[in-house]
């Protein structure tokens, strides 16, 4: 399979895993604790992939402009996520007085859309590197795709959307995932400036997204799940002979 068709492919997978977070959201008998291991696992796979690989192959490509188009995208995020909307986090979102009765879950739609446009372009942009890069990305960005789902699910219901919504309002975020991969396939020439800003993007959503909620649980369990995904990252980087 070409890597072009093989970033659809992964692509989609990973939008469907965004519509699977949803459905969880809407079905009680799922035991929602374990939402929490796929949040630790993913902070530490998503950190170590943006920091070990996406970072120096930015820099490689661009070195005089790619330090700074990571911090753009860092900042970008952070514009979106936590200057534009209310206060949310990954999981079950619980407060709902900050969304009823306003515009604000719309917002929060709206942050969690442009960071699955990004997903797609991390994953778009590591296929036009190498397989290897691509393949990487992809496993980070799929490890936070049903807590994301999760989450937008979540903001939507507490808004007093419905079900339904909440669902569609997760697979929304799935096909802005696939938009981002194409739109990075059609703009090949544009890697220099795609990778550097999906860099970023990573790195905030790991850092400040994923592990305050992993701060936030009492024990071991969480840490060692969090040192596990750095450990992934080690393991697929030999695997895959990077």
């Amino acid at each position: 399979m070409s890597p072009f068709l093989l970033s659809i492919v992964l692509g989609l997978s990973a939008a469907l895993a965004n519509s699977v977070g949803g459905w969880i959201l809407v079905r009680r008998q799922w035991e929602r604790h374990y939402l929490k291991y796929f949040v630790s696992l993913g902070s530490g796979f998503m950190l170590s992939t943006a920091i070990l690989e996406m970072v120096p192959e930015s820099i490689h490509l661009s070195a005089q402009y790619a330090p700074i188009l990571i911090l753009c995208g860092y900042c970008l995020v952070h514009f979106f996520e936590h200057t534009l909307t209310a206060h949310f986090h990954f999981g079950e979102e619980t407060h709902a007085e900050q969304f009823l009765h306003s515009h604000k879950s719309y917002t929060v739609m709206l942050a969690l859309l442009v960071h699955a446009l990004f997903d797609g372009i991390a994953i778009g942009s590591g296929f036009l590197v190498s397989k290897s890069l691509g393949l990487l990305i992809f496993f980070a960005i799929f490890l936070h795709k049903i807590p994301e789902g999760f989450t937008v699910g979540s903001v939507m219901l507490a808004s007093g959307k419905s079900k339904m919504t909440a669902v569609n309002a997760a697979a929304g975020l799935g096909a802005a995932t696939v938009l981002g991969v194409l739109a990075m396939h059609s703009l090949q020439s544009m890697i220099g400036l795609g990778l550097p800003l999906s860099a970023g993007v990573t790195i905030y959503v790991a850092a400040s997204d994923l592990v305050p909620e992993v701060n936030k649980e009492p024990g071991l369990a969480m840490a060692f799940t969090f040192f596990a995904g750095v450990a992934m990252v080690f393991a697929l980087e030999r695997w895959l002979g990077m």
